[in-house]
């Protein structure tokens, strides 16, 4: 075989044909149908590249890129039988981690079946580490094993304290997931459960929200930490009543004023630390470097387009990134591994912690007592 005459180069709709035939060559399940290849050939999240000899496409290799983040995943990969071991999944694995490189991506992480040696040999020798396994992953409930590479790397390794991933369990409960996480972080006793998680809601709860149920109001969140034995230090950048510019009801909104200012005499009284400014990011290294746990309001728009205000854990940071951990598998995230120590660019990151018109930027640093 002509090795030299290879060329690897992006990939687009008049290869389809061909790419389908790989597909049907390489995988007896968990194929991509030619729905989700003719997408991902158009897609702006993507890299596509295919392995091309003499006109014919040997192979091809697909990565995916989260929106507002520096995160790249290695979707899929498949070469002609014929044409293994002649290290064209190395070729294209090197450009594709260039490719990535370009998009400003910072890790690089993929699954593999767990009793596929030859590829996990492969990415062993690329520098891949193992971290993780997903049971019954595949169609034919084989496990999956769980790999990343940083492919850019910041001056100094990431500080962070170890906390454990939960996933709200309702659409509304991104704050009681986020501050459980906080608390189970600081303290290993603590039990995270969706018990805990619906009380800590009702804590908290704003009641109304721009549509649906009510989120949740940090000062709420920081009163629910107090009492369970936290500290808790609430930063705020306005005084009114928050979460009430998008709600048209009169009614919805006296409610949420009513509940605003109730939160802020209780939280007056119990002696939590308001700080009415913006938070700023110094503060938050800060605070991680004194074992702390932020949690942090952010907007989903640059995630998944939708303006909606959702509450994250700043799980780590280093010169480059936030890390934090996103109680919400949506859309956002093809699998849950991918929202842990999820990277976030500084830069990117202060847009997204500022949410609606009114540049609403809040944030609660919870700490052992």
């Amino acid at each position: 075989m002509d090795k030299k005459n290879i060329s690897v180069e992006p990939a687009s709709l008049q290869h389809l044909e061909q790419l389908l035939e790989l597909e049907q060559l390489c995988f007896t399940s968990d194929r991509l149908s030619r729905r989700s290849m003719r997408r991902f050939l158009l897609s702006e999240q993507s890299v596509f590249m295919v392995a091309v000899h003499q006109g014919r496409c040997i192979g091809y290799l697909l990565i995916i890129f989260h929106r507002g983040t520096r995160l790249a995943r290695l979707y899929s990969i498949a070469v002609n039988p014929d044409w293994r071991g002649q290290g064209v999944a190395r070729q294209l694995m090197n450009v594709g981690e260039q490719e990535a490189q370009h998009r400003g991506a910072l890790y690089f992480r993929l699954e593999v079946n767990n009793t596929n040696d030859n590829a996990i040999k492969l990415y062993d020798s690329l520098g891949f580490k193992k971290f993780g396994i997903l049971q019954d992953y595949y169609d034919d409930h084989s496990d999956a094993l769980r790999m990343q590479k940083r492919i850019r790397y910041p001056d100094r390794d990431s500080v962070h304290t170890i906390i454990p991933w939960y996933r709200q369990s309702t659409q509304f409960s991104c704050g009681p997931a986020a501050l459980m996480m906080a608390m189970a972080g600081l303290d290993p006793d603590y039990r995270l459960s969706q018990t805990e998680e619906l009380q800590l809601w009702r804590e908290a709860t704003t009641i109304f929200m721009t549509s649906g149920h009510g989120g949740c109001h940090p000062l709420g969140l920081a009163l629910a930490a107090k009492r369970r034995g936290f500290n808790a230090e609430v930063w705020l950048n306005q005084r009114q009543p928050i979460f009430v510019d998008g709600v048209r009801s009169d009614d919805k909104k006296a409610i949420i004023e009513l509940v605003h200012y109730d939160f802020v005499q209780q939280s007056e009284e119990a002696g939590i630390d308001i700080n009415y400014a913006n938070i700023n990011q110094s503060r938050l290294i800060e605070a991680c470097n004194q074992g702390a746990v932020p949690i942090v309001l952010i907007s989903t728009y640059r995630m998944d387009r939708k303006k909606a205000p959702h509450w994250v854990v700043i799980s780590g940071y280093d010169e480059q990134c936030f890390y934090v951990h996103d109680p919400d598998p949506d859309e956002k995230h093809q699998d849950l591994f991918d929202c842990q120590y999820l990277p976030i660019t500084h830069q990117d990151f202060e847009p997204m912690s500022s949410f609606g018109s009114n540049r609403l930027r809040t944030a609660i640093i919870i700490s052992a007592p």
